[in-house]
């Protein structure tokens, strides 16, 4: 390498002064702001796991971007194993565990089983299953996978093949594919490391077949890991992206497991008459589908801020063209080329990312506190509030993975060519990400069960002689928006002018008699004009983003409601003794919720809650509210706190220096070592491929 080069400095203004001055003229302190979105223990919490991985040389990241598939999956294995010494070491309970998988940020073979295998045991194995399984899982003794989805089957869970069968003479199960399409296929940590599986298998006994039900098997020896005898078990090959994992494939040959291994916290097969018990509710099983969607939810606001935060700080520091009208000049008087952070379409394409990630970190705080709560009702026989939770939770999971995957091709396209260069920290990142949408439910599969608990509940609603006693009785939102619509469908906007639709009540009023109208006309479709639920299933998709839309713009607007200072964590008592902090919250919460109805406007429009002039009042206030948000848009991505070792960007850089970076990663891309001979009439391919090249 030619000595000037290191040398060399990109041409002013640097990007560090770009993004010093950026973060001079925000409005607030982005240290409150993220004190506000974390409280002091999280941050405490955060801090010292970042330093632990940071300062081990086996999660070093800086030849992540040039490894071949196989020298990922050996990375991401000795990975797993030193991150399983460290869990030990350190005691790490579960959240622990989960802030250092997100810093790591490589899928790895033993994800499934601290992310699906661990929790399935502790959510449906009965106690002497868990001292069975759980406690040598917690330990590593044994790796554990969960084979749900096979090669002909994934969402519908019902359509299974893979059979167990009660043999009451030997009280066995025994496991069976009976097809090929029964092999289970994309199983994570399946294809060379796990040797348990939590297996779903269709439960038979006694002639009748009981559905899918979980059950524990071990799957190779442990002492050679081999397959056992019956089992034959294999990786899938190479996918668009989560290479550093082996997903495998896995069928089963009359295979043998004793009945215990069913797990039985809530069904059991009796010993000897093989007679079903069924669980005290037929949705029980769910509990763990939703902590799981509870988690993803949560994932979806990291990677939407980890998107916004590369878009935005590279958006600051990259400049493109001259603006003609308002030219852009140094201190000595040269024009440069306008920052591109300050273009209106870069601001309409990147801001409402931003207000999605703070969205979703609301939402997502909502999902898990229904969760806890459910689980202490639960404890005490109470399932009241299962349906509810169930239903909620799947469609924001599909709701929000969605808008992640898009949101972080818009923030990659938003960086023009570099976006598509692996430096960029978007590509491998949007690879391993796109799953969400399919994994844990397909997203447009998971708004069925969405709708149909809104459907039913509207009818209940409905039916209820006293509506009044009815809402008085349930504080469900979802009651409330219906009841609402009930007592008067025909209601209409009250808005005339831009800043009206700034008001919260303003706002939930549109999204919940937009979401209430939705779910009355498809009633009225399937019990009137008998319209089958296939036909119907365009509208169940538009019904179930209505609802997830109007509970993320009203966990938001609840979050920044003035409460008691005796009902406020840390967190809320930061943010609301800040009227700074309130202040740019607004905007990004009155952004997220104007910018949706915006991309919504058909329905607001057809629902006749909206006219086509206040549709028009609503675009002209997103605008305006690109205005409030530019002075503070670096510091609002700073605030999310994502570390440079979770980035892995040349382009989000904390210090701007974008340039200088992409140059010193690329000078060592391997291929720069290696000399060609291009003589096609030569056999040699390399000179020296063990050599030095010069650039």
């Amino acid at each position: 390498m030619t000595s000037n080069i290191k040398i060399l400095k990109p041409s002013d203004p640097q990007g560090s002064d770009l993004l010093a001055q950026e973060r001079a003229r925000a409005t607030f302190d982005v240290k409150k702001l993220t004190l506000a979105l974390y409280g002091s223990k999280e941050l405490e919490r955060l801090n010292r796991i970042l330093k632990i991985l940071e300062n081990d040389p086996v999660f070093d990241k800086s030849n992540i971007y040039y490894m071949g598939r196989n020298e990922l999956f050996e990375h991401a294995l000795k990975k797993d194993k030193r991150l399983a010494q460290l869990i030990k070491k350190h005691k790490w309970n579960v959240e622990e565990i989960q802030i250092a998988d997100l810093f790591l940020d490589l899928p790895g073979p033993f994800g499934l089983h601290r992310g699906m295998f661990i929790p399935t045991i502790f959510g449906q194995g009965s106690e002497e299953q868990k001292k069975k399984f759980l406690i040598p899982a917690l330990k590593y003794e044994i790796i554990g996978c969960y084979a749900q989805t096979e090669l002909g089957h994934g969402s519908n869970v019902q359509g299974l093949e893979t059979s167990a069968t009660y043999i009451p003479e030997t009280d066995e199960f025994e496991i069976h594919s009976p097809h090929l399409t029964a092999s289970k296929w994309w199983i994570g940590g399946l294809g060379r490391t796990a040797n348990h599986a939590i297996v779903m298998a269709l439960l038979k006994s006694n002639g009748k077949d009981f559905g899918p039900h979980p059950f524990i098997i071990q799957i190779r020896d442990m002492e050679t890991h081999q397959p056992l005898s019956g089992i034959t078990i294999g990786d899938i090959g190479p996918k668009f992206g989560y290479n550093s994992t082996d997903n495998g494939f896995m069928l089963f040959d009359h295979v043998r497991i004793p009945r215990s291994n069913m797990l039985s916290k809530f069904s059991q097969i009796k010993q000897g008459t093989g007679e079903y018990i069924r669980p005290p509710n037929d949705k029980l099983s769910y509990g763990t589908m939703v902590f799981v969607r509870a988690m993803i939810v949560t994932g979806v606001r990291v990677a939407l801020a980890r998107a916004a935060t590369i878009a935005i700080r590279y958006s600051a520091v990259r400049r493109q063209f001259v603006d003609k009208d308002e030219p852009k000049k140094l201190k000595d008087g040269r024009i440069v080329e306008t920052c591109v952070l300050d273009y209106t379409m870069q601001q309409y394409r990147l801001f409402p990312v931003i207000a999605q990630a703070y969205a979703c970190y609301y939402t997502s705080k909502a999902m898990v506190d229904s969760y806890m709560n459910y689980m202490k009702q639960s404890s005490g026989g109470d399932f009241s509030s299962l349906a509810d939770l169930h239903a909620s939770s799947s469609g924001l999971k599909s709701l929000t993975t969605s808008m992640a995957v898009d949101s972080i091709e818009d923030c990659r396209r938003a960086c023009g060519g570099h976006g598509y260069s692996s430096f960029s920290g978007f590509v491998t990142f949007y690879q391993n990400y796109l799953p969400n949408t399919t994994w844990e439910g397909d997203n447009y599969i998971l708004t069925h069960q969405t709708v149909r608990y809104l459907l039913k509940t509207f009818r209940e609603v409905v039916s209820n002689k006293n509506p009044e006693a009815y809402s008085h009785s349930n504080t469900s939102p979802t009651i409330t928006y219906i009841l609402q619509f009930l007592n008067n469908p025909n209601q209409t906007c009250t808005a005339t002018t831009p800043s009206d639709f700034k008001n919260h009540e303003v706002q939930l009023r549109a999204f919940g008699h937009r979401s209430a109208y939705l779910i009355a006309n498809a009633v009225d479709q399937i019990d009137n004009h008998k319209k089958s639920w296939n036909s119907m299933l365009i509208e169940v998709n538009r019904i179930s983003r209505a609802h997830c839309q109007y509970l993320m713009a009203r966990d938001f607007i609840t979050a920044l409601q003035k409460r008691h200072q005796q009902d406020e964590d840390e967190r809320l008592r930061v943010l609301h003794d800040n009227p700074a902090l309130i202040e740019v919250m607004t905007s990004v919460c009155n952004l997220f919720v104007l910018n949706t109805m915006e991309k919504e406007l058909g329905e607001f429009l057809e629902c006749g809650y909206l006219t086509s002039s206040q549709a028009k009042l609503i675009r002209f206030q997103v605008y305006d509210l690109l205005k409030e948000i530019r002075p503070n848009a670096v510091n609002l991505v700073d605030a999310f706190y994502v570390p440079e070792f979770m980035l892995q960007s040349a382009l989000g850089r904390y210090d701007g220096k974008v340039y200088e970076t992409m140059f010193d990663w690329a000078s060592k891309e391997p291929l720069n070592e290696i000399t060609l001979d291009i003589n096609p009439n030569s056999e040699v391919l390399f000179r020296n491929k063990n050599g030095k090249a010069r650039l």
